[in-house]
């Protein structure tokens, strides 16, 4: 605005700004009405018929099931402090809790239906039960997985609290139904962590109701980001399908045959009508083991009809043997192996974890196990443990554990020979180290052994003054003590070796100092 001649005014209006607190993107949801439920865009039980009848996809879906949840659950500090009381009751409390998740069956059992479920459908679906306290205390597999249905996220935005190293957060967001429809009877779920009350009956919301009626929660698995999620072997289909065409095409070859394995030819006559139906009851009938050892007689008789048995032109017979033009094997053999190699690679997964292990030597079996581990398995691993974490023990609000799915020990033992060669040479290895990694590799609990000199270094430098008292000779009379000990309490001979080994090194040490 104009002020007096030659001024001029500025006047700055700041708007009053708020963020979103919801999430503001553009999605499917307006092509659907309301509350309505959608259908799978494919049906569900296809797919299971597909991997029924395939003859590389339950050994890929096995593998993922087993090697991804198949080791266990177990609970782990998330701090390398010091334990405290509290840290030991919040440890217990964790492990009770996962243990009680099902009584029916081994937690772990449960993720591992689930994984061959979302590996089958591309979405897996468990029933979730809370007590009073909306602690989760049950968790149970939905095993009809295609007889689910959904809606999209619904209208209104519903506040829930999430709590995030104990302290509680306020977020907000749309919520899912879920119905289960089996020989006419239907029965109703909310999405995990709807806060509000369902009745099971209808699906509506209200505000009061019987504990009986109350609906229980669907916590969901799925892959990708579509509402049903996406087969990961999806791209193969074809393939699938084109393999076993192919298996039904042999099999039926191999029960019927192609071609007629033999041809009989009559010169200057024909064969009798009873002739010909022995003939076709023969042939009919030479399957199996009744047809083994069998023998058969032609008649046949003249065109002309004539009976003159000193005609010197008397019908002839002759057989052909076919079989040189039938198929001897399968068909479709480099079809079938290419298919099984691009469904393994939908999966991520080396010939090893198939039962296919004829070109592996132990170098290429390593390598196979530690990249698919790191580039499948632990991945996969993560994201599970992360839902049990962050989702089913939330409201727990436990601060110093968490729970992890158990891994196996694919270390190499020569990788780790040379390691503690190396090491051993440069000053790094000590008894108790040397004593751990014995007793690691033979699936042995060892506590470890007492005194510094345990935990000093087992090559020193020549330039390095002993630091005990009574210098090698004080520590060798230890670790000679040790030995004696370790004897009597009949310790493994593999332990008392190595300290051997030790006390050897020492001494070797001591006169060269000398």
């Amino acid at each position: 605005m104009k002020g007096k001649k030659g001024n001029v005014g500025v006047k700055v209006i700041t708007p009053n700004i708020q963020k979103a607190e919801v999430s503001t993107q553009i999605n499917k949801e307006k092509a659907y009405n309301a509350g309505d439920w959608i259908d799978p865009p494919a049906r569900l039980e296809g797919l299971k018929v597909l991997v029924n009848e395939s003859s590389i996809l339950p050994q890929c879906i096995r593998a993922y099931k087993n090697n991804i949840a198949g080791f266990g659950i177990g609970i782990r500090y998330t701090t390398d402090d010091e334990e405290t009381p509290e840290m030991q009751s919040e440890y217990k409390r964790a492990s009770e809790i996962v243990e009680l998740l099902t009584t029916e069956e081994d937690t772990k059992e449960v993720f591992k239906n689930v994984i061959e479920a979302r590996e089958t459908y591309g979405i897996a679906y468990v029933e979730v039960i809370r007590n009073l306290s909306q602690e989760v205390v049950q968790i149970d597999f939905i095993k009809d997985t295609p007889s689910i249905r959904k809606t999209q996220p619904l209208f209104p935005y519903i506040e829930y609290s999430y709590y995030h190293h104990g302290q509680e957060m306020k977020r907000k967001k749309k919520y899912k139904k879920y119905k289960q429809e089996i020989a006419g009877t239907t029965v109703y779920f909310k999405e995990f962590g709807d806060p509000r009350i369902m009745d099971y009956r209808n699906g509506e919301y209200v505000n009061e109701l019987e504990l009986k009626y109350r609906a229980n929660e669907i916590l969901e698995f799925a892959l990708g980001s579509e509402l049903y999620g996406e087969v990961r072997w999806v791209g193969q289909l074809l393939g699938v399908d084109g393999s076993r065409a192919a298996e039904s095409l042999n099999n039926n070859y191999f029960r019927n045959g192609r071609h007629t394995p033999l041809l009989i030819m009559v010169n200057g006559g024909s064969l009798t009508d009873e002739s010909f139906a022995k003939l076709q009851d023969y042939m009919n009938g030479i399957k199996g083991e009744a047809g083994q050892h069998s023998f058969l007689i032609l008649e046949t008789e003249s065109i002309e009809g004539r009976a003159d048995f000193d005609d010197d032109k008397q019908p002839e017979i002759e057989v052909k043997d076919l079989a040189s033009i039938l198929q001897r094997d399968e068909l479709f053999q480099e079809y079938l192996d290419n298919n099984r190699k691009r469904v393994q690679s939908a999966f991520l997964l080396p010939d090893l974890y198939v039962g296919y292990t004829t070109e592996f030597n132990r170098a290429t079996a390593q390598t196979a196990m530690e990249v698919t581990e790191e580039q499948v398995f632990q991945p996969e691993r993560k994201s599970l443990a992360w839902v049990i974490n962050h989702k089913l023990l939330n409201n727990y609000k436990f601060e110093h554990v968490e729970a992890y799915f158990l891994e196996p020990d694919i270390s190499n033992p020569d990788d780790m020979y040379k390691l503690l060669t190396v090491a051993n040479n440069a000053g790094g290895v000590t008894p108790n180290m040397a004593k751990e990694i014995l007793c690691k590799a033979l699936g042995r609990t060892c506590e470890p052994y007492d005194g510094e000199w345990a935990d000093e270094p087992i090559v020193v430098g020549k330039n390095k003054a002993t630091a005990s008292a009574g210098g090698f000779g004080a520590t060798i009379a230890k670790l000679g003590g040790q030995i004696e000990k370790a004897s009597r309490n009949n310790e493994p001979q593999e332990l008392i070796a190595v300290m051997k080994e030790v006390r050897k090194v020492l001494k070797k040490m001591q006169e060269e100092e000398e």
